[in-house]
């Protein structure tokens, strides 16, 4: 009895040093990738001003209430990137822009990244006939463009922040599917899927234990990669009106209303453009990183 206990724990202590080893080794992949350790830098820096807005500016005072007494300044001690034709503080609605936009592109993210997983596994294990109306389904979100179906969403569900949501989760749920059905079915006629079932698991234990979690490397590349188009979607929204609604502070909704300035008052669109430039490149040099990192056929 002492022995099968010893033997257990050791089996169980040998896998917890592979998987450190495994992350270890991804890890060491990524941190060689300098362009995707620029990549998390940068989206650090973004994240911590997102976070943190609220220590370096007042939202009430510096994004919402309008001062034309300070408008359309360049700079000034109290506003560093100075102020929009309302009067309102650049660099605070930049950073508290940036808590919304960021919030908003990892919850649709995640959420579509979970619905897609279980729609994607569930139509590769079973195959026949679930997977054929699941892909079919899918095909026909995926002939629609993402940006063309947030725009019919959004403007059949009306402008707001959940509806937004909604409308850039349902674009993101289908390709997360395709992604997720394909890893599967490498996976799933592998011999601890069969010794799985012979042991008796149910389909859902086998499912989410065994199947899923050596299907994560393609999710995870998926998931970085989708936040910047996400991003780019609420940008794009935001710019034609259908975005997050006035007046919380958004880049894409800062670009509409400082284009009819751009002229004169560039640094209107300069900043807020910046912004969703280095944000979306952080995203797209990460998810390159973990790609290579992830890649089981790189050893160096």
């Amino acid at each position: 009895m002492m022995r099968t206990v010893d033997k257990a724990g050791t089996d169980i202590a040998q896998n917890v040093t592979k998987k450190r080893s495994q992350l270890s080794s991804i890890w060491f992949r990524f941190k060689k990738n300098k362009l995707a350790m620029l990549g998390l830098a940068l989206l650090v820096i973004i994240v911590f001003f997102a976070v943190f807005a609220g220590v370096f500016a007042d939202y009430e005072e510096d994004c919402v209430f309008q001062n034309m007494s300070e408008r359309l300044l360049f700079y000034s001690k109290g506003h560093p990137l100075g102020t929009d034709q309302y009067g309102r503080d650049l660099f605070a609605r930049i950073i508290f822009g940036a808590r919304i936009s960021v919030a908003m592109c990892v919850s649709t993210v995640l959420i579509s990244m979970i619905l897609g997983s279980i729609l994607g596994a569930v139509a590769a294990y079973f195959g026949g006939i679930v997977d054929s109306v699941i892909m079919r389904i899918a095909d026909v979100f995926l002939a629609i463009p993402q940006m063309l179906m947030a725009v019919t969403i959004v403007s059949a569900l009306g402008s707001s922040i959940f509806n937004l949501g909604v409308a850039l989760t349902i674009s993101m749920v289908a390709p997360f599917s395709r992604i997720v059905r394909s890893a599967v079915l490498q996976v799933k006629g592998m011999e601890y899927i069969e010794a799985a079932k012979a042991y008796g698991s149910k389909d859902v234990r086998i499912i989410f234990l065994h199947i899923l979690p050596n299907a994560v490397g393609p999710i995870i590349v998926q998931a970085t990669l989708n936040m910047a188009n996400s991003l780019l979607s609420i940008s794009g929204l935001g710019f034609i009106g259908l975005g997050i609604p006035a007046p919380m502070p958004e880049w894409g909704s800062m670009l509409a209303e400082a284009k009819s300035l751009m002229r004169y008052q560039p640094y209107l669109m300069i900043y807020p453009g910046l912004a969703i430039i280095l944000t979306v490149l952080s995203f797209n040099l990460i998810g390159d990183g973990l790609r290579d990192a992830l890649d089981p056929r790189l050893k160096n």
